[in-house]
């Protein structure tokens, strides 16, 4: 039963993230009386259209093995991100004027999944929402992975932040903050320990920051 839930989690997240964010871009579409109108929608259209074009890695993931390795962190990681997804696409949006820093929200939502896309394409077929190592696993060290290891996660990062920019509400704010960030880091860390059993892997890291260089 505990596997078959497990195997089962990345389509069932995916399933209440489209429901939840469909809810919020239909109310911020709505809301046309507010002052920061359309923005929020279009943050809202473009996080869902992210989401749907990683419909296939999240469908393949529930299809494969299930790994030891992955120590449960794609449920942590999955429901953080569903959390502070969902606080953000459905609770109430702070400002009650037009702020000209707003329009950091889209640059970092956009520039954060151009990244993320850019390093799954960089992985091709080495990578997965779950921890696993493939056969003949191998280093990819061409384009983002030329300058940190893991700048999926730091693409996550940055186009959650500019979500959670400008739905800048107190939970939404505190789900980010205490929740994915933690789950994130745990991810990478979970991640590396299998990733230090690969020939080549420890070379690799010790010219790369994980996330961002000259930071961690």
């Amino acid at each position: 039963m505990k596997g078959l839930l497990r195997n089962r989690f990345p389509a069932a997240a995916f399933v209440v993230g489209i429901v939840g964010l469909t809810v919020g871009l239909v109310r911020a579409v709505l809301d046309s009386a507010h002052p920061t109108y359309p923005l929020g929608a279009v943050l809202l259209a473009l996080y869902l259209a992210w989401v749907l074009l990683e419909v296939p890695i999240t469908l393949r993931t529930a299809a494969s093995a299930s790994s030891e390795d992955d120590r449960g962190s794609e449920q942590i990681y999955g429901v953080a991100r569903l959390v502070t997804m969902l606080t953000a696409a459905l609770g109430p949006v702070p400002w009650s004027s037009w702020q000209p820093w707003l329009v950091l929200s889209p640059l970092f939502l956009l520039c954060g999944v151009a990244l993320r896309l850019t390093s799954i394409h960089a992985l091709g077929r080495f990578y997965s929402h779950r921890v696993r190592l493939v056969d003949d696993h191998q280093i990819v060290t061409t384009g983002p992975y030329r300058l940190v290891r893991h700048p999926s996660y730091t693409g996550m990062l940055l186009a959650n932040a500019g979500l959670v920019l400008y739905f800048a509400n107190p939970v939404s704010v505190m789900a980010f903050a205490l929740l994915f960030v933690p789950a994130v880091v745990n991810r990478i860390l979970v991640e590396e320990r299998a990733m230090f059993t690969v020939p080549g892997y420890h070379e690799f890291a010790l010219g790369r920051k994980r996330l961002a260089p000259f930071v961690w």
